[in-house]
């Protein structure tokens, strides 16, 4: 119990101590509080990898990481004033382990259950106010590529694991 006479209780995503209470929500009739918006977020988003099933922990519960590795191309170098900004922007986020920016390539190492694409396009996203407009949708086309390209190979595969090509 706090001075306040609030309780810390545990954020379900990233096990941070927080205020009873905090950015509060509700899930099968139960109370949930957080340390931050992105927490909240990825609660909603998946509740059960934080809470687990009746029987059954949740990944995040067993002490699961999920590490992603995404690679950014630009159509042109990021100039150099940028680079820091959109480094300093992700590197504040929970879960980003690192980030690397060189010439026209983003290389950037997360954790999946505390930190997700769309999160961290948003962060970039609302860093905006350092960025131009067109390095903002420059990013965003390559998130798209991106997207685009992971789906093409997930074709790729699937047709190579299954042992069938088919060419017209």
């Amino acid at each position: 119990m706090l001075n306040n006479g609030q309780q810390l209780v545990r954020d379900p995503v990233c096990h941070m101590d927080v205020e009873s209470g905090n950015l509060d929500y509700e899930y099968l009739g139960l109370s949930y509080s957080f340390c931050s918006e992105q927490c909240k977020g990825r609660f909603k988003s998946n509740p059960h990898l934080y809470i687990g099933q009746p029987g059954k922990q949740a990944p995040k519960q067993q002490g699961k990481t999920v590490i992603r590795k995404r690679v950014l191309k630009l159509d042109m170098p990021v100039p150099a004033d940028i680079s820091p900004e959109i480094k300093g922007v992700l590197e504040k986020m929970m879960g980003i382990k690192s980030v690397e920016v060189d010439n026209n390539i983003i290389t950037i190492i997360y954790d999946l259950l505390e930190a997700t694409m769309q999160q961290i396009e948003a962060a970039i996203e609302l860093s905006g106010k350092g960025l131009s407009p067109t390095w903002t949708d420059r990013i965003k086309r390559a998130f798209i590529h991106y997207i685009e390209d992971t789906e093409l190979d997930n074709l790729e595969h699937q047709h190579d694991a299954h042992g069938c090509h088919h060419d017209k």
